[in-house]
């Protein structure tokens, strides 16, 4: 399997790739540590910002970074036959407290797929959910053909 061509995405094909797809990996990284787990969007192309809901406990791992107000990286990939997709948005993740929320933004948060709360041990009392905006800066992306007769 080799690379057949390898291609920067446009500005379009970022936005029509971001607005199809609802996940991706969200990492976080503070001094030398780094966290990463996959999460669910909403995306908005006018704006090229990315709407995120977070649980978790007042005791996690998760809740310890986003306190720490880290540097984030959220990377959104997919594969079709032959070809490779990726997108990489890098910037701040902001705390949106819900009565600031535009009816636009409310809009967003309901494309992001909620979490089933079923899988928490704890239940719905011990979780903490909070709103998050990403608004990139900068956001790049790749496509990648293979040549998978090689």
């Amino acid at each position: 399997m080799a690379i057949d061509q390898e291609t920067e995405m446009t500005d379009a094909e970022i936005d029509d790739f971001l607005s199809r797809r609802e996940t991706g990996v969200l990492s976080l990284a503070r001094t030398d540590e780094p966290y990463a787990i996959p999460i669910s969007y909403g995306y908005d192309d006018d704006g090229r910002e990315f709407y995120m809901r977070m649980v978790s406990t007042p005791d996690s791992e998760k809740r310890q970074f986003l306190e720490s107000a880290p540097e984030a990286r959220l990377v959104v990939y997919d594969e079709a036959g032959s070809t490779y997709r990726s997108v990489i948005a890098t910037g701040e993740l902001e705390n949106i407290a819900p009565s600031e929320l535009t009816p636009g933004e409310i809009a967003q948060y309901g494309n992001a797929k909620r979490p089933l709360f079923e899988i928490w041990a704890d239940g719905k009392d011990a979780l903490d959910i909070e709103l998050y905006r990403l608004a990139p800066t900068s956001l790049d992306g790749r496509r990648t053909e293979v040549d998978r007769e090689e």
